[in-house]
């Protein structure tokens, strides 16, 4: 690593810490040419995943997107927003693992849902009832019996 302010090129790793998540790894480094010291995170370059909707159209996974949707399912419920940004983190690493850059929006779904299940059943109704496009109120009361 390049030093930023003198370009010296063999700079010395002092401290190395990984996120929680561990999807970023910050390292304080030090230059020992001009002795400052500075910051530099890492992460991982990941395939962008693409997302293949109902009706065949692709658009690039957008994890601020799944975050919305998962709200507004979970509006004056219990879940709070670490659960939100913990369903999304556990869908998205799910996702890159797969064997595949591409993913339907019907996986995504059901990833999301069988988390919601399991925190929040009002949450998952509003989740399911959208994500599986309940027609009729017959669509709705199905659901809710498997839940009971």
């Amino acid at each position: 690593m390049k030093c930023p302010y003198c370009a010296y090129s063999d700079t010395e790793v002092i401290e190395t810490r990984d996120s929680e998540d561990l999807s970023v790894t910050r390292r304080r480094r030090s230059c020992p040419k001009c002795e400052k010291r500075f910051t530099t995170y890492e992460r991982l370059e990941t395939v962008p995943l693409t997302v293949i909707k109902k009706d065949d159209r692709r658009e690039t996974f957008d994890r601020e997107k799944l975050r919305r949707g998962i709200w507004r399912a979970s509006g004056k419920t219990t879940i709070k927003a670490e659960d939100v940004e913990r369903i999304v983190n556990e869908v998205e690493r799910e996702l890159i693992a797969g064997d595949t850059t591409e993913v339907t929006s019907k996986r995504i779904g059901e990833l999301v849902a069988r988390r919601l299940k399991k925190i929040d059943k009002i949450a998952y109704i509003r989740f399911a009832s959208v994500f599986r496009r309940f027609v009729d109120i017959e669509d709705f009361e199905k659901e809710v019996k498997k839940l009971l």
